[in-house]
Order: structure tokens, then sequence, then C-alpha cells
């Protein structure tokens, strides 16, 4: 069997090589080495035997990373040209300075990511959508106290809670919140959240990452969260959130659908509550 190293980017056979990983750590198991894996666009982590994974060829890879790059450059521009069209933005083109009508802007973000990438794709998002936003990179079980500690620092009118999850092996009792990898953390940093700040409209709460306890997650305080059907959700989908309420008017509720429509992974992997909006 050929060696396995941290950092490789690998599938898995017994999954169809559907989703592309990089390794992260490489631990030993009952009859072979498993490796610890994070998907390179999807906030899932999971476990395999080395002798599942395959390495991908470079050019693959390549165009795979191509194709992520393509999609969010167009999520983007149409966030972007939606904006402009409202009056939101001033400028001429994407690429110019904008800057904010005196009477309104956006609201404000604190952002938690398990992930060191992911966290620093964000927040290059949130900078091209001109949303001001706090990043923090944490291990999920730190987040609750994170969370607390940072909530009482500084305001802020939306609070993203975010990394990996995943249900784990022969775990089926989805209503457990010990079938699940990271779920438990999710939820109670939403309870400390709403220990600080009770009000779903003071403080708007998005947690969760690929597969997590969804149910759980809103009963804790959450105004979204994932995952209703339990499916992946994309690296940047709680950016596209975010984005929705920090531009709705404080005035005005965002439905749900109009939330979710607005990300890529869709209804199957986001719910929620209608939410009033922070712009203002």
């Amino acid at each position: 069997m050929e060696e396995r190293r941290v950092g490789t980017i690998v599938t898995r056979n017994s999954y169809g090589n559907d989703i592309f990983f990089r390794i992260v750590a490489i631990r030993p198991g009952e009859e072979e080495p498993e490796a610890l894996l994070e998907g390179l666009d999807m906030r899932l982590q999971a476990d395999a035997p080395c002798s599942d994974l395959d390495e991908p060829p470079l050019l693959e890879i390549f165009r795979y990373k191509q194709r992520l790059l393509v999609r969010h450059h167009k999520q983007i521009s149409q966030l972007l040209q939606e904006h402009h069209a409202k009056g939101l933005l001033k400028g001429k083109s994407e690429q110019e300075v904008f800057t904010w009508p005196a009477q309104a802007k956006p609201g404000t973000v604190l952002h938690i990511d398990g992930n060191e990438e992911y966290l620093n794709l964000c927040m290059d998002t949130y900078k091209q959508l001109q949303i001001e936003a706090v990043g923090i990179h944490g291990k999920e079980e730190d987040f609750p106290k994170v969370v607390s500690e940072q909530l009482k620092q500084k305001n802020f009118d939306i609070l993203v809670i975010t990394g990996h999850d995943s249900l784990l092996k022969n775990n089926c009792d989805k209503e457990s919140v010990d079938s699940y990898r990271s779920s438990r953390y999710f939820v109670d940093a939403v309870r400390e959240a709403r220990k600080i700040i009770p009000d779903q409209e003071e403080l708007v709460i998005f947690a969760g990452a690929c597969q997590s306890y969804y149910e759980a997650i809103v009963d804790a305080g959450a105004n979204f969260a994932t995952s209703p059907e339990r499916v992946m959700i994309h690296a940047l989908d709680p950016v596209f959130i975010a984005e929705k309420i920090a531009y709705t008017p404080r005035e005005e509720y965002v439905e749900v659908k109009a939330v979710v429509d607005g990300t890529i992974t869709g209804a199957e992997g986001i719910g929620g509550i209608d939410t009033k909006g922070c712009y203002g």
C-alpha cells in the first residue's frame, strides 16, 4: 500500500471518489492506519482507512480547483451586481474601492471557524462584499468559550459559527447529539450566545457545518442552521447567509427561502426562521 502523507489531496474509493479531501492527520487504526480528512470545498470531516484513499492526478485536482474558483467568482459577481442595482454600493466596477452611502451600512459579522483555510476564504469574500467582519479560527470544542468571550467584548449584528462536522460511523440515531462529530459544540456555542443576547433580532446566528444536527442547533436559538437533510454544505454558504441578512433593511424580514436560495447548497442543507435584516 502506498504511504499516505498529511497534506495530500485524496478521494475515497468506497464513496465513488465523489469529494476531494485533504489529509490533516494520520493515526493508528484497529487493522491499518486511518486518515482524518477535511473537504476541500465542503465543510465535512471524515475518517477513512488509508487503503480506501486514492490520489487523483494533478490535472484532475487543478480542474477541480478551477471549477471552484469559477463558481465562487460567478456568485460574488452576481451579488455585487444586485447591490449596485439596489444602490447599496457606489462605484463603476468591481475592481474599484466602493464608498458607502452616509446614512446606511450593512450589518457587522463575527465569524468563528474551525478551518483556517476556509476562514481566510470567507474573510476575503466578506471584503469583496464590503461587509465588516471579524474572523477567528479555533477548534470546534472551544467554540462556546470563544463565543462568550467575543460577545462580551464587542457588539455584532451577525454571528457565524462554523467549521467541520459529520454523522459518525455506525451512528444511525440522527436525534442524538452523540451521533455527530461536532454538533454538540455548535449547540453549546449558540446557547452561550443566547445567554448574552437572547433576542434573535438583536443578534442573528448561523451555526453548523456538513450533516450537523439541525433541529438541536435551531432549538438552542440559532436563526439559521445546518443540515435539515444531513447533507454536505459548501465552505462559503455561511458567508452567503450572512450577506443576505447584512444587506436586508432592519425594518424588513427576509424569508428563509430567499436566504437559502442564495446559497450553493440549498434547502436540503440549510434552514431556519424568517429574520429581520441588519442594513441601516
